[in-house]
């Protein structure tokens, strides 16, 4: 494993925000649903699109706080430009469990 730095580490932006849209992604390759996240006034709203199909439904998803990396490039997926990036751990069976605070806090918030 590469060791990194304390400044490498700090260029990474990973902020909380809260899902308030989910839509479904029926032109991705493998099933996904399009979040709309909210990390907040200063960052705004971003859309991404999230492999986590298996263990989330929609009524999951929406209000619940996750975590987020907010500042890698858009990247295009199919139809639909996706602007962070969703965290989470696979299971030995491939499925996301996402990446989400304990307790709540303000959307924007950076990891510490």
């Amino acid at each position: 494993m590469e060791e990194i730095s304390w400044d490498d580490f700090q260029k990474v932006e990973i902020r909380v925000g809260t899902v308030i849209a989910v839509d479904e992604f029926p032109e991705a390759r493998r099933p996904a649903w399009k979040l709309v996240v909210d990390f907040g006034e200063e960052i705004g709203q971003r859309k991404s699109s999230a492999q986590i199909t298996d263990l989330y439904s929609k009524e999951d998803l929406l209000g619940r706080q996750v975590v987020a990396v907010i500042n890698f490039p858009k990247k295009q997926i199919g139809p639909f430009m996706s602007e962070c990036l969703v965290t989470g751990f696979h299971r030995e069976d491939n499925a996301v469990v996402l990446t989400m605070p304990e307790r709540p806090v303000p959307n924007g918030a950076r990891l510490a």
